[in-house]
Parts: C-alpha cells; sequence; structure tokens
C-alpha cells in the first residue's frame, strides 16, 4: 500500500519526492519508499461560471440577477484536465490507503487540495504536511508531524466562503452595474473598496488648498526658529524686533531609544521593497516564491513577524547565513528573545531567509529581494538604537525660538539601516543665561502640503490597516484582503483599466482613471466601503477558527446582494461617466439608448433591452448586400433605407428597392418595397 502526497506545485513535487525517496518518474507522479508523490497545476478546477447552472446566463440579464446557486459548482479548465484525471486515478486506486496534503500551507492550498479530493470522490483517511521551509530538514520533520486533516476543515470553509463570495460578488453586481450603465464595469469584494481608497485620496488631494505660513530663523553658527505663523506682518514684527544676540533660556536634554524593528511578513517586505527597490507588490510576492521554492527562503504568504519559541535555538544559524547573504559581520550578541514569540505567530511564522547550501542561480530580483529580508534578520536581533536629543529655547527681541541636535550614543540596529543613514546634529556646548551672537535673521515662507499620491507601498499600509479602528482589538483579521491576495488585487485593478501607474523619477503612484472614480461615484456604499470589507475579513477569519457558521457568512453575502438590486437605481445623469468605449450609430427605436457599433453588428448599449442588428443578417446576404454602417445609420433614424443593386436569387438580375425594418419588440425582420423594378 502506499501513501499519496500531493503538492501543488511540479517544483514542489519534485523537492518533497526527493526527501521521502519517491524517485521513480511516471506521467504526472513519483513514486518510492512507499510513497507516490504528485501534484496540482495550481487550482485544476474552480467555480463554475454562470451558464454551467442554466444556459440563459450566458447572456447578461437583469431579470435573472442575483444569480445564487443553491448548491455550487467546479469546472476543471481544458489545460488542466490531463494532471486533474491522474490525481483522480491516484485518490481512486485500492493501492492508496491515505492522502497527504501538501499544497501550500495557508487558505488557497487547502481549497486547491480539497476541491481535487472531493471532486475525485475520495474519502480515504486525510493527513496535513504543514511547513514554513522547502529545507530537507523541514519537509523531513514536517512528515515526522503529520496533523490530521480534519483540523484543517475550518480553513477549508473560510476558503470555500472566500471563493463563493468572490464569485457572487463578481458575477452579480458586475453584471447589473455594467448593465445599468451600458459598459463591463468589473467589480469586486476587495477590488472596489481598494479602488474606493484611491478615489478618496484623489479627491482630498482635489480639493486641497495650500494655505502659506511663516518662520523667523536665526543663524548662530547653528539654526533656531519661530513656531510657524500665518501672518506674514507677525514674521515680519518678530523679525525687526530681533537683535544681534540671543540668549540661552533652557536647554532639555533627553536620551532615546528606538527598539530594534520586527521581522517582515509579506505587506512589510512588499511596502519596503516597493519604496527601496520600486517594485510592485506582485513582484515581490513572485520572487519570494521562487525563493521559497529555491529552499532559500522561508514560506512568503504570511502575516506573522515573529518566529515561534521553538525555533531560538536555530536564530544564530539564520543571523549568520543573513550576514553571508550581505557581506556584513553579524551583531556581536544576537537577541533570539525579541523575535522569537509564539503568542505572535498565526499560520506561519515570519519571512526569514534560511540556512540552506542551495547556490541557485538567482534574477536581480531574487537576489535583493533576499538581502532585504536578510537585512531585516539583522536588524531584528540587534540591540536598541540610543541617541541623545538636546532642545535649546533662545529669547531674542522677546520671541522664543527653538533648535534642535542629536548625539547618537550607540547605533545599534541601525548599523544595518541601508535606507537611513543616520546623521547626528550636534549642538556646541551652551548653558542657560547664556548670550550668543546673532549673525543673520531672515523670514521663510512655506505652505501646507496636500495628501500624497498613493504607491504601492502606502496602498498597502491602508488595505491593512482599513477599518482596523472601528473593529474589536481582538479580531481575528483586520484590513483589507489578505497579505496573500493584495498584490493580485492591485494587478486587476491596473489591467481592468481602473488605475493608472504613473512613474516620476524613481517614484510610481497609483492613479484611478476617470473610469475607475466613475465607478466608486455610483457604487453604493456596500460594495465600496473598506470598513465593511474589513468586517467580512473578519468574519472569513471567525469561520476558520470555527467561531462563525459558513452558512451565516454566506447568508450576509446573499442577503446584501439581494437588497442592492432590490433597491438601487442609476444616478439621474450618471451615464455622462460611462462615455462609450464604441462609435454611436442612432438611438434605439424600443428604449431610446444609444446603439453603437460593435465587431459583429450594432446593439443597444443596454444589455436588458437586446436590440441588435447583425453585421452577418442573412437578409442582407441572400441580396450579396452588406449591413454597414450607414445602412444601420438610416434604418435606425428612418426605419427603412434605399438600396441599389439588390441580387435577385431567383433571376440573378439586380434591382433596387427599399428595405424596411421591422421590429416586434423581440425581434428585428427586414420587408422589401419595391419601385423602378428591372426584374
Amino acid at each position: 500500500m502506499q501513501k499519496l502526497v500531493i503538492a501543488e506545485k511540479p517544483s514542489v513535487a519534485q523537492s518533497i519526492a526527493a526527501v521521502i525517496g519517491a524517485k521513480q518518474k511516471h506521467d504526472g507522479y513519483l513514486t518510492g519508499g512507499g510513497y507516490t508523490v504528485s501534484w496540482c497545476l495550481g487550482h485544476l478546477a474552480e467555480l463554475s461560471d454562470a451558464s454551467a447552472y442554466n444556459a440563459g446566463y450566458a447572456k447578461w440579464n437583469r431579470k435573472d440577477l442575483p444569480i445564487i446557486p443553491e448548491n455550487y459548482r467546479f469546472t476543471v479548465a481544458p489545460d488542466k484536465r490531463k494532471q486533474f484525471d491522474v490525481l483522480r486515478e491516484l485518490l481512486r486506486s485500492p493501492e492508496i490507503s491515505e492522502v497527504i496534503n501538501a499544497c501550500d500551507a495557508g487558505r488557497e492550498g487547502e481549497l486547491i487540495f480539497r476541491t481535487v479530493y472531493y471532486l475525485a470522490g475520495c474519502t480515504k483517511p486525510m493527513k496535513r504536511l504543514w511547513i514554513s521551509s522547502m529545507e530537507d530538514a523541514a519537509i523531513r520533520e514536517g512528515f515526522q508531524n503529520l496533523r490530521p486533516g480534519r483540523d484543517y476543515d475550518g480553513l477549508h470553509q473560510s476558503a470555500l466562503c472566500r471563493a463563493r463570495a468572490d464569485w457572487l460578488v463578481g458575477i452579480n453586481a458586475t453584471r447589473y452595474f455594467s448593465l445599468l450603465y451600458g459598459q463591463t464595469l468589473n467589480i469586486g469584494r476587495v477590488m472596489s473598496p481598494t479602488l474606493a481608497l484611491l478615489v478618496q485620496r484623489e479627491a482630498e488631494i482635489s480639493a486641497f488648498v495650500p494655505e502659506p505660513f511663516y518662520t523667523v530663523q536665526l543663524d548662530c553658527g547653528f539654526t533656531a526658529a519661530t513656531e510657524r505663523m500665518k501672518d506674514r506682518s507677525a514674521a515680519d514684527a518678530t523679525l525687526s524686533n530681533c537683535g544681534k544676540t540671543a540668549t540661552v533660556i533652557s536647554i532639555e536634554r533627553k536620551e532615546k531609544t528606538e527598539k530594534a524593528p520586527a521581522l517582515y511578513d509579506l505587506t512589510t517586505l512588499q511596502r519596503d521593497a516597493n519604496r527601496i527597490l520600486g517594485y510592485t507588490a506582485q513582484q515581490v510576492l513572485d520572487y519570494l516564491q521562487a525563493l521559497y521554492e529555491k529552499k532559500l527562503c522561508t514560506y512568503p504568504r504570511t502575516d506573522s513577524r515573529y518566529l515561534t519559541d521553538d525555533m531560538a535555538p536555530s536564530v544564530s544559524d539564520y543571523v549568520a547565513a543573513a550576514a553571508a547573504i550581505c557581506g556584513l559581520t553579524a551583531p556581536e550578541t544576537i537577541l533570539a528573545k525579541q523575535i522569537c514569540d509564539s503568542k505572535k505567530v498565526s499560520d506561519h511564522h515570519a519571512i526569514i531567509p534560511t540556512v540552506s547550501d542551495g547556490n541557485a542561480d538567482l534574477a536581480l530580483g531574487e537576489r535583493e529581494i533576499m538581502k532585504l529580508a536578510a537585512l531585516c534578520l539583522l536588524r531584528a536581533v540587534s540591540d536598541t538604537h540610543r541617541y541623545t536629543e538636546v532642545i535649546v529655547t533662545l529669547n531674542c527681541g522677546g520671541h522664543s525660538f527653538i533648535a534642535k541636535g542629536r548625539t547618537i550614543l550607540s547605533p545599534g540596529w541601525r548599523v544595518y539601516d541601508s535606507e537611513k543613514k543616520e546623521t547626528e546634529s550636534i549642538l556646541p556646548e551652551l548653558t542657560v543665561g547664556q548670550t550668543i551672537p546673532v549673525t543673520a535673521a531672515a523670514v521663510k515662507e512655506g505652505q501646507t502640503t496636500p495628501p500624497k499620491h498613493y504607491t504601492e507601498d502606502t496602498l498597502l499600509s491602508s488595505m491593512e490597516t482599513a477599518g482596523a479602528k472601528d473593529m474589536p482589538d481582538d479580531a481575528e483579521r483586520k484590513g483589507i484582503g489578505t497579505p496573500a491576495t493584495r498584490a493580485a488585487v492591485l494587478e486587476k485593478l491596473v489591467s481592468s483599466g481602473f488605475v493608472e501607474r504613473k512613474k516620476s523619477k524613481k517614484l510610481t503612484t497609483l492613479i484611478p482613471s476617470a473610469l475607475g472614480t466613475a465607478l466608486i461615484t455610483v457604487l453604493p456604499e456596500a460594495l465600496q466601503s473598506p470598513l465593511l470589507t474589513a468586517e467580512w475579513e473578519h468574519r472569513l477569519k471567525e469561520v476558520e477558527r470555527g467561531k462563525l457558521p459558513p452558512e451565516d457568512f454566506m447568508e450576509n453575502i446573499t442577503a446584501m446582494l439581494r437588497e442592492l438590486i432590490q433597491t438601487y437605481r442609476p444616478i439621474p445623469g450618471a451615464a455622462v461617466l460611462f462615455p462609450s468605449e464604441f462609435e454611436i450609430v442612432g438611438k434605439c427605436p424600443r428604449c431610446g439608448r444609444n446603439v453603437v457599433e460593435k465587431k459583429q453588428g450594432f446593439f443597444c448599449e443596454d444589455r436588458d433591452c437586446g436590440f441588435a442588428l447583425w453585421k452577418n443578417s442573412k437578409f442582407f446576404s441572400a441580396k450579396r448586400k452588406q449591413l454597414t454602417k450607414t445602412v444601420a445609420a438610416a434604418l435606425l433614424k428612418d426605419g427603412r433605407v434605399q438600396l441599389s443593386g439588390c441580387y435577385s436569387e431567383r433571376s440573378g438580375k439586380t434591382y433596387d428597392a427599399i428595405v424596411v425594418m421591422n421590429d416586434d419588440g423581440q425581434q428585428v425582420n427586414f420587408s422589401l418595397e419595391f419601385f423602378n423594378a428591372r426584374e
């Protein structure tokens, strides 16, 4: 009897097979050592399209909404059918005694495996391999500590709820608003609230009115300045009172410390990589996934920034590996305790480079991301950064001026901070009551600045914290989306035409397009609220933990959609926000909306209306004439058009005639009125 191991990708399956001794290759799997090892190709099967439930759903029609399946179906992708058949045969084989889920240890990995397992009709015992590193030692340890599959039933239910909720919102809201506004408008449970953040920021920038402010600055060998003043005359008056000397009124010295930052989770690494290297969130995830599969980095899709307590003895080895990656010396004292806290670790620990000896050829992006992760580890185990801050208050002409200085006492973790090379700002030795000369004084003018456009760094931060202040402190998950999905959401916004990346020097900002802004303008609060979406993410985590029945979560989503479709009405005049991407040919004789030209014909913008003039019309083809844009425009304007040189199939001759359009509200037909016949 064999144990069947199913991984998420072929490369991962091969790494696992090498460790457990499955070295004999077959078509779609490997065997050996009492194991059969096979793989999925990502999602082999996904939720079926709406037309799988009713052929009529292939055509978008408002009266069909909301579409809410009683039982959800899955469809195997045609290009993945062969591998699915391999897995189904293996899962049903009498030679297989139990199945080990070795897909990625997260929500999507659980869904990928369970979908194949259940579609194959398998009921064999299920175990779970849950590892955070692809190192050989981690794989061996994982197989020694396999956990019952039922321990992850909640994770599977959460994954199903996420997939079904996204399907429901995507299918129903996209169709509904596309039909209402005559243009395809892709709407997503996470995508739309993220777009709303961008649109809100641009509105704040557009509405911002800069205000001038003024300070008076003294040059005393160092700079001292007043607080900001809104009135230029007040600043000028202060300047006029300044003399040639200033008196030290007070000196305040404070010793301050900055604790070493925590390790990276996926979002913080994506943010730093965007700010420092200019990489998109998706690029960072792709590089990390490649490093993980090459055994050079731990599992990327994590929201934890600590290691587990049992990893403390290995921290020195990880630090040595990180120092080697960066070509730096490791800290003399490694403070492992400040990065190990099992209570702060969820499904996976923080991202760190492994101690693997692998010398794989790495792409530039992979090398840079691994170096970032290594530097973060070196910082995280280093001592506190300590400095003395000095605040000096001067009196000149009866006005107060402030000077600040900083003296570094111990650099600590900042020796590994390549981004922020801090310089000391040392003030001279001063005493209270001392008089010092003023060599120059001047009014400096400034302006308040608007909020900054979002970058991927700052948008990821806003997605992570959206709604957090309005949710309970013990909420299982806060924010929009998950670390694993946020990158894909940003890419979908760009590919859908809702957001544009604009590069200026080294900074790339995310700007909502006119279409994206228009969409948020008409979307109801339920579909664009970051707070509501953050609440859904929290509830998905409660499903995973067994605190919320999945039926309750789904009922919340379906109730929202039903209410939306029953109560939402188009915003008057909003049609101007969605100019047609197609050329307008005329007005629809049924509903009065625009008729536009598309590849196959001339169609009413309102899909519910259904009016169409097909270019391949048999009526026109039989007469060897084409239903051109000119002909269509005449039919729409006058209901008739004169055609010359029509071909007669009966006589083989040509004739002139008037084509009359007859529309019964369901179907368009044509008839002829003759004059000057030449048959």
